[in-house]
């Protein structure tokens, strides 16, 4: 009975997830095609025809339609199953072992901690995927998660479970980050790094904290730096051509949270 217990919440939150991936898809598309994302029926990428709420079911529905709209028959992004199911596992992971860890800390950090690194990861996956489809970081996501983090980094320091020093090394290391990102978008005219990148440095520096944010930016450049040589190498891009660099600084980030110290002590200790 025990498990099945567990079960039934993992589908539950599972399902919960997916519905939330299933609104980022919405959020994200409409926001690119510059229309209402809160109002109006889904509709078809391709032929325009509403779409039915029986063929909204998260995962469930693209799997029954194999992946294919039900008027035109043509093929629906795979990137829409994906990112349910992401968001899915996003939901079982943080309440079966993030919100556990998390619980650690003191109170009301309890409840306040857990929330916010599940929302910090929703709001990250948006940007992922809008600059990977669209080459496109959207402004509203990235102000959120920055005034989300820094409130969140203040609320820590005021309870005593974050050095004030520590607190002033982050907000330095975003500002630093943001003027050296600017450099580079300006001696690269926009072509080599966006404004979207620009302002991501912001409240992603801020969640790292010092040193991590450097351990996070060495990542980012080096994956960045594999994936598009891969990509030329296959002939998937020519020099030149733009390749989304927000989903690197992503990635960047979330090995710094998880190794970032041990890589910085690494480090000092060849020096």
């Amino acid at each position: 009975m025990f498990n099945l217990a567990y079960l039934i919440i993992g589908l539950i939150l599972f399902f919960l997830g997916s519905a939330v991936g299933s609104f980022i898809n919405v959020y994200i598309y409409r926001t690119i095609t510059d229309q209402d994302w809160l109002g109006g029926r889904s509709e078809c990428e391709k032929c325009r025809n509403k779409i039915a709420w029986y063929d909204l079911i998260p995962v469930f529905s693209y799997l029954w339609l194999r992946g294919k709209c039900r008027h035109c028959g043509k093929r629906i992004g795979l990137i829409h199953p994906i990112v349910e199911v992401i968001v899915g596992l996003l939901f079982v992971w943080w309440y079966f072992i993030g919100a556990l860890f998390f619980r650690l800390t003191s109170l009301p950090f309890q409840a306040i901690q857990p929330a916010y690194w599940l929302l910090a990861g929703i709001l990250l996956l948006i940007i992922f995927v809008a600059d990977i489809l669209y080459y496109f970081v959207p402004n509203s996501i990235v102000g959120l998660l920055l005034a989300l983090t820094l409130i969140y980094r203040i609320g820590l320091t005021f309870f005593g479970l974050m050095q004030p020093k520590d607190l002033i090394m982050a907000i330095l290391a975003s500002i630093g980050l943001v003027f050296a990102f600017y450099l580079l978008h300006v001696g690269t005219k926009g072509k080599g790094f966006g404004m979207g990148d620009v302002k991501l440095a912001a409240p992603l520096a801020l969640i790292m904290g010092w040193p991590k944010v450097l351990v996070g930016v060495f990542l980012a450049f080096f994956i960045g730096a594999v994936v598009g040589l891969g990509l030329i190498a296959t002939g998937k891009r020519k020099f030149g051509q733009i390749v989304p660099f927000a989903p690197f600084l992503i990635l960047g980030t979330l090995l710094a949270l998880i190794f970032g110290q041990q890589i910085w002590q690494s480090y000092l200790s060849l020096l």
